[in-house]
């Protein structure tokens, strides 16, 4: 079960932004429509560059899903300036590190630098933003890579294609129906005019957020900013899907094999999305839920019952509505309707009577501590800071979040449990093994 959710964890980043203390930054935008935020700590020698754009999978044709994925890959196969596999060798060479990551709602590349090296660090994301290689040679090379990335983390892992099959069962209209990594086929079979287009689109200066945090001066890099990025060309605006699903109305169950040994069981609950007041409640009753042993769900079903060997309850983050996902594993010889129907019994209680102030407070001390040490790095800062603006327009969030959570009562936890953890609003998916 470790594992399975150490998979589930890779596909779930769950963005939270707190503060130990009031963080400070600075934001302004290019001519161009570049969003920027500065933020300066001089605590250690080293600084973090990155540009989130605001396309994720939701963005793609359900014709041609996997592109955003496919271009956290293509963006490092180099630019006018900089030839094929070099790109990562100037911040290796330079004592540094990079990395790159997609979700539904964004892509996100990042630097870490020492600090002495932010014209190099700026200098390269302006590269691939202006003049990136989109041809045939690297469209080929990074189909392969792609392709082979969907076999190892998901199509031939035991439990990896879960959350994909959940998802294509919880949406019926939404491009949440399908998962990051997409189609093989439709990336196999796309051709190179159908990636230029999608980048033309999408990967613009209006559509992204440049955030520079850690060991700096911000006059500096404003005059950097302003060298490197203020005349790329802004792109057509960028209008995001709609929110197009149709509330449930009716229970959704199903059946799905794979090549696994346990069989487990998902209830997937429709949810608001991160920028709704309800998601900070929904969020807390999956603490409530499942965090730690002596939470709700493991203490009753795995500790005292025996029913499951392991148990996970978890809000898919997103900026559309998204998903709450129970998770669980049975024990040996325990019918999974059994194991369903305790879960249920746990949840309604949730629902009928509101938590105690001790187990209030309990709640509250848990989602404190995560938040606050949510930004104890400037990588994880600017990331913060770059998502409050993408999902929130409002960078400031970073430092409201915490406040959020902490104002959610009782009753507004029963409610919520109320309003959404119910049948008619969930897809019930059994997990099994395959047939012999």
């Amino acid at each position: 079960m470790k594992k399975i959710l150490i998979i589930i964890a890779l596909c779930l980043p769950f963005l939270v932004q707190a503060q130990s203390g009031k963080i400070d930054f600075v934001e302004y935008k290019l001519d161009n429509g570049l969003h920027v935020i500065l933020q300066e700590d001089h605590t250690t020698p080293n600084i973090v560059i990155s540009l989130m754009y605001h396309v994720g999978s939701k963005n793609e044709d359900p014709n041609l899903t996997g592109f955003a994925h496919f271009f956290e890959h293509l963006m490092f196969e180099g630019t006018q300036n900089i030839k094929r596999h070099e790109y990562d060798k100037y911040v290796m060479n330079a004592g540094g590190n990079l990395n790159a990551n997609t979700f539904f709602d964004r892509t996100y590349y990042y630097e870490l630098l020492p600090s002495n090296e932010l014209a190099l660090g700026l200098w390269l994301e302006s590269e691939r933003l202006l003049h990136p290689n989109i041809e045939a040679i690297g469209i080929k090379t990074q189909k392969d890579v792609v392709c082979q990335e969907m076999g190892q983390s998901r199509d031939n892992q035991p439990y990896g294609r879960l959350l994909t099959e959940t998802l294509k069962r919880a949406y019926t209209v939404h491009p949440y129906q399908h998962d990051v990594l997409g189609s093989e086929e439709h990336i196999r079979n796309a051709s190179d005019q159908d990636f230029i287009d999608f980048h033309k689109k999408f990967y613009v200066p209006n559509n992204a957020v440049l955030t520079i945090a850690g060991d700096f001066n911000i006059a500096e890099a404003k005059k950097l900013v302003h060298d490197y990025f203020n005349d790329i060309p802004a792109g057509a605006p960028v209008i995001q899907p709609p929110m197009n699903e149709p509330v449930k109305t009716a229970e959704v169950r199903d059946t799905a094999y794979d090549n696994i040994q346990i069989p487990a069981i998902i209830m997937a609950y429709h949810i608001p999305g991160m920028k709704s007041d309800d998601f900070y409640a929904v969020s807390m009753l999956n603490t409530l839920l499942s965090a730690g042993e002596s939470s709700r769900l493991y203490s009753t079903i795995v500790n005292d019952e025996q029913l499951a060997m392991e148990l996970a309850s978890t809000p898919l983050p997103l900026e559309h509505p998204g998903l709450s996902i129970i998770l669980a594993l049975p024990n040996m010889g325990v019918d999974l309707q059994k194991l369903e129907n305790a879960i249920d019994q746990e949840v309604e209680k949730v629902k009928k009577e509101p938590i105690s102030d001790k187990e209030l407070q309990k709640l509250k001390n848990q989602i404190e501590n995560e938040l606050v040490s949510s930004n104890s790095t400037i990588a994880s800062r600017a990331e913060n800071l770059a998502t409050s603006y993408t999902y929130y327009n409002n960078t400031n969030q970073i430092n409201e979040e915490l406040g959020k959570y902490m104002a959610v009562t009782k009753e507004d936890l029963q409610k919520a449990a109320q309003k959404y953890f119910t049948k008619e609003n969930r897809v019930v998916l059994y997990y099994l093994p395959n047939k012999k």
